[in-house]
């Protein structure tokens, strides 16, 4: 940093130099920044070795799944399990732990019932789409209209009026399929269809269904909205194309209910020389209200906290403030983040990096980043500490749900990045179940999650923005 100063007074007036000047210092700069991180060689190897082969991160991911089941805002499941996380943090010797209180929305997925009728009966396993209405008394009985996209449903919007449109889209990308779990109640409405079902937005399946957030537009009728398998909307398909008529009973009887209190959890190691500057690690303890929410994102909660008791254990004191933030509401509202983003306001300024967790923990790779481009020259030296574990790759693109609020304001953000060729083989589901959780591969989440926060709280300047 001095030598950046004085160097610029050297040259000052001349602009072409100056120019020239920023590219050196810039190489200047990474060269130091390399030099500095090589010293953390020692303290790397360390924490990888712990977190590897210790067992208390991934016991207490089992037994947060197997005690408390899924956790979905409003829930006294999330509330009984962030009760027994607070507790545990304190137990643990940690900094600073609290509940911050949170006003969130409330789901209740009551009886869902869908039967092919035409041209054979069979039941057919569905899941309501989180904050879907409730279908009338008695349930729906309709034809169904088949379409790939909104496009195909505006060439047949004459056979809409009176039927159940199902989305039949295959799955490309989660940011371009999910539109249709997040729109299509109103897009299939505005041609007078009863009801929309959708093709679970997964790329793989044995007969299980996914959930996921919806959205209602507020100038359209609000209809009944859920998931079918894909093998189930598969099949459908090849009957509709097929010319022959395809009748399908659906009965939901989920509902939204008054906004409830849950909380966002914090724990802290506090640095030891500039304590008001924050690197923020974490998840969201909330879940889908199916399965156990073990990738998503029980291990990216737990993982965060181990974060905390590696360092901890290890005696080591960063000289900034580390702070672990488990995020209520992520699944069904976002409002744990933006709480958080809001209550901290003033401080985020003082916020040096937030790096979530919320891809599952599978094998890591290294981290998506977004921020400045010196920042990520200074976060790729200190993947390099990863290699051992191959998670040393820095990509752009660290927004991920819970950082977005910080980083629209700001804050550089970090996500970690995992070989999630299997994620939406659970995501959102039944399926996604502590059995689910390799124990190394976890492990090594943890060992990515711990160095790259270390190193970052430790470093003598914070990254630049």
């Amino acid at each position: 940093m001095y030598f950046s100063i004085l160097f610029f007074k050297l040259i000052e007036g001349d602009v072409l130099k100056k120019i020239i000047c920023f590219f050196l210092v810039y190489i200047f700069n990474a060269w130091a920044y390399s030099k500095s991180i090589e010293e953390y060689q020692f303290v790397a190897e360390d924490i990888i070795d712990i977190a590897i082969a210790d067992s208390t991160a991934y016991e207490r991911l089992g037994y947060l799944c197997d005690t408390f089941g899924p956790r979905l805002s409003g829930s006294k499941n999330l509330e009984q399990a962030i009760n027994w996380i607070i507790k545990t943090m304190k137990e643990d010797g940690l900094s600073n732990v609290e509940g911050q209180y949170v006003k969130v929305p409330a789901y209740i997925r009551g009886k869902e019932f869908a039967r092919l009728l035409k041209p054979f009966k069979k039941e057919l396993n569905i899941l309501a789409i989180g904050g879907s209405v409730s279908t009338p008394k008695g349930g729906i009985t309709s034809r169904v209209i088949v379409v790939n996209d909104s496009l195909e449903l505006e060439k047949k919007k004459r056979q809409v009026r009176g039927n159940i449109v199902l989305f039949n889209m295959p799955f490309t990308t989660y940011g371009e399929t999910v539109s249709y779990r997040y729109n299509g109640a109103s897009i299939a409405a505005k041609y007078g269809a009863r009801a929309s079902l959708i093709r679970s937005v997964a790329d793989w399946s044995m007969d299980t269904p996914h959930t996921g957030t919806m959205r209602y537009k507020k100038s359209i009728k609000k209809i009944p909205h859920a998931a079918l398998t894909i093998e189930d909307a598969l099949m459908i398909g090849r009957i509709y194309d097929r010319g022959n008529p395809v009748v399908l009973r659906l009965e939901l009887e989920s509902k939204m209910v008054p906004d409830r209190l849950s909380r966002n959890i914090i724990a802290e190691i506090k640095g030891s020389i500039y304590p008001d500057e924050i690197v923020v690690i974490g998840g969201h303890i909330d879940s889908w209200d199916v399965g156990q929410g073990a990738h998503d994102d029980g291990g990216g909660c737990v993982a965060s906290w181990q974060a905390l008791n590696i360092i901890k254990g290890l005696g080591l004191r960063p000289k900034r403030t580390i702070r672990c933030v488990l995020w209520t509401n992520e699944e069904n509202g976002g409002r744990g983040s933006r709480s958080y983003a809001d209550t901290y306001s003033k401080d985020l300024d003082n916020h040096v990096v937030a790096i979530e967790s919320d891809n599952g923990v599978f094998n890591p790779k290294g981290f998506g980043f977004t921020g400045s481009k010196e920042a990520k020259a200074v976060v790729s030296s200190i993947a390099k500490l990863l290699a051992p574990i191959d998670a040393a790759k820095i990509t752009d693109g660290g927004r991920a749900a819970d950082i977005i609020p910080l980083n629209n304001r700001g804050v550089p953000a970090m996500s970690l990045k995992v070989d999630n060729s299997r994620y939406f083989w659970y995501h959102h589901t039944n399926a996604d179940t502590f059995d689910k959780i390799d124990f190394n591969s976890f492990n090594k989440c943890v060992a990515a999650m711990t160095v790259m926060a270390y190193v970052l709280a430790d470093l003598d300047d914070p990254l630049s923005r």
